[in-house]
């Protein structure tokens, strides 16, 4: 319950921020186009309006899997986004509100999950009362992760703006890309989220030895995925950026990233993977620090470079290998020392 007040509250500051910092955010990070600065600070306006009831759905998201329910938050995640690709299509085209339209679909089908996940809690007759106290614990425990997910937000948005950079079309181009991306690693994240509930309750149970074999087998699980998925994705490209846009150029453009996003793909489901194992072991300290080197050594400086070099979309995507490569390395050498793996119900 206090998660999902915590969830709520900062939705709803987020949702205030958006409006006064939608302009200024979509100027810097559009790159002097303004036609597409001015539509993405509207889109992200109502778009953020959908924040309170997104929050809730992460925190319903996070208390269920900690119990091992996972079917419920199929359910709802699942029913909302059916409603969103319902929405946004009539609200584009026949109802004419274009690009605005698929932000208030997302809204809708955001507020229908948090609401969702929100009855969830009062089916459970659990005390509704906010506790101040609990909610700052909550907010020390989130600390190392939360740094880590800005980390993380801090690289995608930095290759945007030197995409945005480059022309519509190369902007065009990574976003289809980045998406997709996305999209794989959402769906390869379900390993991740097996990862958190069986590790923490292995070690929990002060089964360090069970937990150390769960890790390797979940690895070689994400390895395998992540594999699977580089197969559709390298089937789907002549095809899949046509479903995205019809114009020639920007399909030109995402056939320049498309080798790296496939060839990432395996990497990638290890790392996610493995990023479940140690977020169940509550080893977050070191996911955040990880996460920041391979931001301040890899993605950052390559990209920007890639600005400087005129490299193009091929060198915004050399950094998210880099960026990839050193969070799987570093994540490997710290399962093979095995410290990660402290029994106890409190690390």
């Amino acid at each position: 319950m206090q998660a999902s007040w915590l969830a709520f509250g900062v939705g709803v500051a987020l949702a205030v921020a958006a409006q006064v910092a939608a302009d200024p955010l979509a100027r810097a990070l559009g790159g002097g186009e303004s036609e597409v600065a001015g539509a993405a600070a509207q889109w992200l306006r109502i778009a953020a309006l959908g924040a309170p009831g997104l929050l809730l759905a992460a925190a319903g998201n996070g208390w269920m899997r900690g119990v091992q329910d996972t079917r419920r938050p199929l359910y709802y995640v699942l029913g909302a986004n059916v409603l969103s690709a319902v929405l946004c299509p009539i609200l584009v085209y026949p109802a004419g509100l274009g690009l605005p339209g698929s932000a208030v679909a997302n809204v809708v089908a955001q507020s229908v999950a948090g609401a969702l996940f929100a009855r969830a809690l009062v089916v459970e007759r659990v005390s509704l009362r906010p506790r101040p106290a609990v909610i700052g614990q909550q907010l020390v425990l989130g600390r190392d992760l939360l740094i880590r997910g800005s980390a993380f937000q801090a690289c995608f948005l930095s290759a945007t703006a030197v995409a945005a950079r480059f022309g519509t079309a190369v902007v065009a181009a990574h976003q289809i890309t980045v998406q997709l991306w996305f999209f794989c690693a959402l769906a390869l994240d379900a390993v991740a989220i097996a990862a958190q509930s069986l590790v923490g309750a292995a070690l929990g149970a002060g089964q360090d030895r069970e937990a150390r074999d769960l890790g390797r087998r979940i690895a070689l699980y994400g390895g395998v995925c992540g594999t699977g998925f580089a197969v559709v994705v390298g089937a789907g490209a002549g095809v899949v950026p046509g479903w995205f846009s019809g114009d020639p150029a920007v399909h030109e453009q995402a056939l320049v990233a498309w080798p790296w996003f496939v060839a990432l793909l395996p990497l990638a489901g290890v790392v996610y993977a493995l990023d479940g194992v140690l977020i169940g072991a509550g080893d977050a300290r070191y996911l955040r620090n990880v996460t920041i080197l391979a931001a301040l050594v890899g993605f950052l400086p390559v990209i920007w470079l890639a600005y400087a070099l005129d490299a193009g979309l091929g060198g915004i995507w050399a950094g998210l290998s880099l960026f990839i490569v050193l969070r799987l390395v570093t994540l490997l050498l710290r399962m093979r020392s095995g410290t990660w793996a402290v029994v106890g119900a409190v690390r």
